[in-house]
């Protein structure tokens, strides 16, 4: 076990995630946070920041911003909800882009649809005011374990 998923596990189960966040860094440049909602299921958020603009017209999040989100959110959504301290490696990511990303807060929340003992895959479903009216929809698959 890596030292880096050592304290990933100490940080998950004391429900530390925004020091989780702080030893990722491509997901700490996005901005990204993530915590529990009411029913207890993680739910990140990318708060709007004028850096993620791509379309300054719109303006609209930048669409590379709104696949590296979801990308993270289900690799950490994956990770909080698994025992093993191995961390998945990302196979595959297929992402619809729905309608733009408002200049404002894009949440998402991951559902694990099958976890097998060496791949995983994860929905993944972002928004911003309404979740009935989604920004995004994506779908990953993680490769669990090498077998050795």
């Amino acid at each position: 076990m890596s030292a880096f998923m050592e304290t990933f596990s100490r940080l998950r189960d004391e429900k530390r995630y925004d020091e989780i966040i702080a030893g990722l860094p491509y997901a700490r440049l996005m901005g990204v946070e993530f915590g529990e909602d009411e029913q207890g299921e993680l739910l990140f958020r990318l708060p709007f920041h004028e850096r993620n603009v791509g379309n300054v017209t719109l303006p609209a999040l930048h669409g590379g911003l709104i696949g590296g989100f979801l990308e993270n959110a289900a690799l950490l959504h994956l990770m909080c909800n698994r025992e093993s301290l191995e961390t998945p490696k990302i196979v595959d990511f297929s992402l619809d882009y729905l309608r733009s990303g408002r200049a404002q807060t894009l949440y998402a929340q991951c559902e694990i649809t099958k976890q097998g003992k060496r791949v995983a895959h994860v929905l993944i479903e972002a928004w911003q005011e309404d979740r009935s009216k989604p920004v995004a929809v994506a779908r990953a698959h993680f490769l669990l374990s090498t077998g050795n």
